[in-house]
């Protein structure tokens, strides 16, 4: 889902976004600053009438409990709530719509205890894209390209986004919308906000909803979404509802939820005032140059080609650019694809900030578009560091003065930078820039 207003925020806090890529620290340029620092088994059983009666007693004994707890906990919350009033008001939310929109909201049960982590960040790159670009999704995808051929093509020129890119994402992000979640937004956002979970962003994200329901965008009823609170087929968050989501035609509400026009469109413009540039593609496949000494990892096209470098398809690199070297199974061994990512990479992790995720979108996309991708073949096994793992690799990069960014267990550029700058400094080759078992155990010594 776009997070522009949640987890980018604290990412941009963090110094881990720039527009510009010549604002990412290089690898020579962490170097730099490193070597300034230090080195039951089931069974039927018969209840006989004491059991029964004993759980009839239990039964009776702790149910009002449970129900004065649930009751309890839906009183916190809607005083939490009645805390919230101001800030809603201030954004411009009538007290009946406050009133009418909370009213009766209670904890959605069990939504604190789902797992938090992503899978996007905790599995293997390989397994990841494996599953997001099947076979079926590149058929739907391509049929749907064809059937929307003109509006596509409308949608496009209007945002000098690639259609392809934007139906891969709705492919991604709601199986072209036919998934698009049926949990209560409001409650979802109310009990996050109220858990706290990730600072003030979900009391945030509540209020924007409740401007929704002002403006009148939505309807309380199809106020409804995912259990972390995006919205329709685009996943949205509200404020990204408010900030993006645009109709395709006319001057109705942006309708995202049934609307697969709106949506679309709501996608592409998402990206184009993310920083979209239509000059240059997401990322191309590459073919590294034998005796390739992995000293660069950010250079321009034209640097890339006076190094050796061609396209894996044959065709001619950009003619300029910034461009990124990538390769997101290593070097070492049977290595896999090796990538020229562009700014727009970083464009497509603004909708979701994971090197997976944003290299799922290009290549469903690149298939969509009657590309072969990727060309070289990944390798059969990869093993996948564990959060705790990838955190603890942050925190030796930290103290030994090679990265600069959150401690998050989720690797992007800046680890990646971070990676390729110590392998330099160790003499490790090849300096791929990727995260292993094997350099974490040099870290630690």
């Amino acid at each position: 889902m776009p997070i522009e207003n949640a987890a980018q925020r604290s990412v941009k806090q963090n110094g881990q976004k720039c527009k510009d890529s010549k604002e990412w620290p290089s690898s020579r340029a962490i170097l730099r600053q490193a070597f300034g620092h230090a080195r039951a088994n089931r069974r039927d059983v018969f209840l006989s009438l004491p059991v029964i009666f004993l759980l009839f007693v239990l039964t009776a004994f702790f149910a009002p409990c449970a129900l004065a707890q649930e009751s309890a906990a839906g009183s916190d919350l809607d005083h939490f709530l009645q805390q919230l009033w101001p800030r809603a008001r201030d954004a411009g939310v009538a007290r009946e719509i406050f009133d009418s929109a909370v009213a009766g909201l209670t904890p959605e049960p069990g939504l604190l205890r789902r797992p938090q982590a992503q899978a996007e960040f905790t599995i293997s790159i390989p397994s990841y894209v494996s599953g997001a670009v099947s076979a079926a999704r590149v058929a739907r995808g391509r049929a749907l390209a064809s059937e929307l051929s003109a509006p596509l093509a409308t949608i496009e020129e209007r945002s000098g986004v690639p259609s392809e890119i934007a139906l891969a994402i709705l492919g991604v992000e709601s199986n072209f919308g036919s998934a698009t979640g049926a949990a209560d937004t409001l409650r979802v956002l109310a009990t996050l906000a109220y858990a706290g979970h990730r600072g003030t962003i979900f009391s945030d994200e509540l209020v924007a909803a409740l401007v929704m329901l002002q403006r009148g965008d939505v309807t309380r009823a199809r106020l409804r979404g995912s259990w972390a609170g995006a919205m329709g087929q685009p996943q949205f968050l509200p404020s990204a509802y408010l900030k993006y989501a645009t109709a395709y035609s006319g001057d109705a509400a942006p309708d995202i939820w049934t609307n697969r026009l709106d949506s679309l469109a709501s996608v592409a413009n998402f990206l184009k005032f993310s920083g979209w540039d239509p000059r240059l593609p997401w990322a191309v496949e590459v073919v590294l140059p034998k005796n390739f000494d992995y000293a660069d990892f950010d250079l321009d096209f034209a640097q890339w080609r006076a190094l050796g470098l061609a396209r894996a398809d044959g065709e001619a690199l950009p003619a300029s650019g910034p461009a990124s070297l990538y390769l997101p199974a290593g070097a070492a061994g049977a290595a896999g694809p090796a990538f020229l990512i562009t700014d727009n990479f970083e464009v497509i992790r603004k909708y979701n900030t994971s090197d997976a995720y944003a290299l799922s979108i290009g290549l469903l996309a690149d298939r969509i578009a009657g590309r072969r991708a990727p060309i070289a073949p990944w390798p059969k096994k990869i093993a996948a560091l564990s959060t705790a793992d990838c955190k603890e690799l942050q925190r030796l990069l930290t103290t030994r003065g090679f990265y600069r960014g959150a401690i998050d267990g989720k690797l992007g550029r800046t680890s990646r930078n971070a990676v390729h700058a110590f392998q330099l400094s160790e003499g490790v080759q090849p300096a791929d820039g990727f995260a292993t078992k094997e350099v974490l155990e040099r870290l630690r010594r």
